[in-house]
């Protein structure tokens, strides 16, 4: 196991100091002016920086010394958006270092000329792609920054009023609060959190859904969060899901019983929170002698990579079959595979998982993720033959502990 993480690491090591190279001589490019104080300054800080980056991972992938977990994934995270900035120059750098190629290949086979011909005057399309590439990986960095310390608990109320054909009049003006994907595992800021849970009080909902995904991994994330999400309430109660991240599918355990005793106790820890869990199962609620049956299934994903542990036709079993039916299930693949055209007394399925992959544009004109190439329904509201699907952003956040663009949802959705 040494080994491999000895080997892990040092191929690492050599990927970012062969992308730090690269970059510096693009770096070097654009300062022939400055004086060589400022020069030397520059190449100081820029591989100082590359140094006390290798240092810190090496003092923490070892456990040479401890170091706060919350402060390794901010920090993880700035380094992480510092390099995807550097891959964008890279870019640019790579489509300047191929035109100066072709430039060179047509002058030395095609001309007699040992020098290239004169430019015009003014800023040479090189000079712009370096510049462009600069300016590109600059702004991802200051936005990625931005993403943590504000974006990442930037909660955002989303409203909608749904129609359902066949609801009952007692239940039309009902309100629907749903949260998805919380992932307490990634948390860093307590205080940010519980004004979120506040806000989610604040809204008065009839009904509070949890669409899946409460921890990363590990039941035991969960328990530091259980006394503020605990405070979540709602007169005809808070019913909850799991998503694939809660079955700890995702990290080794020393023996089968290890994981399964890891669910269980998630399960437990969502009664004790005074959540209602729905592992393939239904609840009716009743209101004025009419009925509106909540159905919640485990996970089930029509993606190849995740589990398929629901079973819808067990949640269904015995449920009123004259009653209107509200789905919670993890994953929105799952609705064009199994509910959508096929169980048409669902009318309203919630969903979350893909958390509009924390970057994007997201405005009531024009929306755009990169997880839009992998899942038709990632975002929002979608209909199809009066049922309808709502695709919850997600509460919290995993791997990049902030949000850019796509911000933390808090969904309340009145019924007609």
């Amino acid at each position: 196991m040494f080994k491999q993480q000895i080997t892990a690491f040092l191929f690492f090591t050599l990927f970012f100091l062969a992308l730090d190279t690269y970059v510096w001589q693009g770096i070097k490019t654009i300062t022939p002016n400055w004086t060589n104080r400022a020069k030397s300054i520059l190449k100081w800080s820029y591989w100082g920086y590359t140094a006390l980056v290798f240092v810190f991972f090496l003092l923490f992938r070892f456990q040479i010394i401890q170091i706060d977990p919350n402060f390794v994934k901010i920090i993880s995270a700035i380094v992480f958006a510092i390099v995807i900035a550097k891959l964008f120059w890279v870019f640019f750098l790579l489509i300047d270092d191929i035109i100066r190629l072709f430039r060179w290949i047509y002058q030395y086979f095609f001309t007699d000329i040992e020098t290239a011909p004169d430019r015009p005057s003014g800023i040479s399309r090189l000079k712009f792609l370096q510049y462009t590439g600069l300016a590109v990986g600059a702004a991802f960095v200051g936005t990625a920054i931005w993403g943590i310390f504000k974006g990442a608990h930037n909660y955002t109320i989303h409203r909608k009023k749904i129609k359902l054909a066949g609801l009952p009049e007692a239940f039309k003006g009902l309100k629907i609060l749903q949260i998805s994907d919380i992932h307490c595992g990634s948390f860093w800021d307590r205080e940010a959190v519980a004004q979120g849970i506040k806000l989610i009080n604040e809204q008065k909902a009839d009904v509070v859904f949890f669409t899946g995904d409460i921890v990363n991994d590990r039941s035991d994330e969960l328990v530091p969060w259980m006394d503020l999400f605990s405070q979540i309430k709602a007169p005809m109660g808070v019913f909850s899901t799991l998503g694939n991240h809660d079955y700890g599918d995702y990290v080794p355990w020393p023996t089968p019983e290890a994981k399964r005793k890891n669910l269980q106790e998630l399960i437990s820890y969502h009664k004790q929170m005074g959540w209602d869990i729905l592992n393939d199962e239904h609840r009716v609620l009743e209101k004025d002698g009419q009925k509106l049956t909540i159905v919640g299934v485990q996970n089930w994903s029509a993606k190849a990579r995740f589990p398929k542990y629901g079973n819808l036709e067990k949640a269904m079993d015995g449920a009123p079959k004259d009653t209107v039916k509200i789905l919670l299930s993890h994953d929105p693949s799952h609705w064009r595979e199994q509910v959508v055209g096929k169980q048409t007394d669902i009318a309203l399925t919630f969903a979350g998982h893909t958390h509009g992959m924390q970057f994007g544009i997201d405005t009531k004109f024009y929306r755009w993720s990169p997880v839009k190439y992998v899942y038709k329904e990632w975002l929002d509201l979608y209909t199809e033959s009066n049922q309808h699907l709502y695709v919850n952003r997600g509460f919290g956040y995993l791997g990049y502990p902030g949000r850019m663009g796509i911000y933390p949802e808090i969904t309340v959705v009145t019924l007609a």
